[in-house]
């Protein structure tokens, strides 16, 4: 349904509810209501509504109390009829504008800081899907982990740096994890992964390579998944939990970071943003990711000079957050992102 097809009094009645829900997190009743001089109805006309708009699948009571609180359907008709958003003022741009753009950071440092800086601004966590790094390589380095595990770092000439385990044949040596470093690095230098693993491949499969056999297997198995993936920068856990009360809720909270954290998910999260551009909400089961953790996610793609989607930044907080708030401030750090990394 349409919040046209309700009546004015059923709209103010809802209205109300849903935005003192937002600030106070608890089911709002009609003697509440009542109180606010703007409404003009009597607590018992103010509950007929209440059972109307529950009736309609808008609200619900959470338990016996004579409170209610919006559904899901009660908040997404609210967001997409009613919500009205508010503006930056002008101090807030140029705060957002100078905590990105501190000359001399990196990509990922400057990823951060915004996510960062969201995060404290509205008191959730944040996340940023950082763009996939096809730039030139500056070193390619092997840190063993353990007997079959090592570390692969690579850093990129723009500073970013992308971590990732890999498993190692029991009998690879120390001095091979070094010399597959150094042929990598002396190849790479300057060079996207993309243009030099043809070459490099190349050498390998016609033992053109000054290198043994053990390295060459490694760095053959491995090197058509380096580089090229989506970076995950999260902040504020702590301030998605500080409210969860029962254990079960915190159990599913850490989920959903779990889940973000796998990079198919992060895949389908930009697909998602990219769709339609701008700024798009997503409340509790409208989205699988978010299903089990009943909390939304406002989250807006970023663009190259080119206006490819090359990454996305947002919130994650409970279903009551202050979108009319957040949603300008999220837009607007997209776009910063997007002209600074031009």
């Amino acid at each position: 349904m349409t919040i046209l097809e309700l009546n004015e009094r059923s709209r103010t009645v809802f209205r109300h509810i849903v935005e003192t829900f937002m600030q106070t997190g608890e089911p709002v009743g009609s003697r509440t209501l009542s109180k606010m001089s703007e409404l003009d109805l009597s607590a018992a006309s103010i509950r007929n509504v209440m059972a109307d708009l529950a009736d309609l699948g808008l609200l619900y009571s959470p338990h016996t109390s004579a409170g209610r609180i919006p559904t899901q359907q009660g908040l997404r008709l609210f967001v997409d009829g009613i919500l009205e958003l508010g503006n930056l003022t002008e101090q807030e741009r140029l705060d957002i504008k100078a905590r990105c753009a501190v000359e001399g950071r990196t990509m990922e440092e400057m990823l951060t800081e915004a996510s960062t800086m969201l995060s404290g601004l509205s008191n959730c966590a944040s996340l940023v899907i950082a763009p996939k790094t096809d730039t030139a390589i500056k070193q390619i380095e092997f840190v063993r982990l353990g007997i079959d595990r090592a570390l692969v770092i690579i850093v990129s000439a723009n500073g970013m740096v992308e971590n990732r385990a890999i498993e190692l044949p029991p009998e690879l040596s120390d001095s091979a994890l070094r010399e597959a470093s150094n042929y990598l690095t002396a190849k790479l230098s300057g060079r996207t992964l993309q243009t030099a693993r043809q070459e490099i491949q190349y050498e390998l499969d016609n033992h053109q390579a000054q290198i043994d056999k053990l390295t060459q297997d490694l760095i053959a198995h491995d090197i058509a998944s380096w580089g090229g993936s989506e970076t995950l920068i999260v902040r504020g856990h702590a301030n998605l939990l500080q409210n969860v009360q029962a254990l079960e809720d915190l159990e599913k909270i850490r989920e959903l970071f779990d889940t973000l954290e796998l990079k198919k998910e992060r895949l389908k999260l930009l697909e998602l943003t990219e769709k339609g551009r701008g700024v798009k909400i997503f409340i509790g089961s409208e989205n699988n990711l978010f299903s089990l953790s009943g909390t939304s996610m406002i989250i807006s793609p970023y663009q190259n000079s080119q206006e490819q989607v090359i990454g996305a930044i947002g919130v994650i907080g409970p279903t009551r957050l202050n979108y009319a708030r957040i949603v300008p401030m999220v837009d607007y750090t997209a776009k910063v992102i997007g002209k600074l990394l031009d």
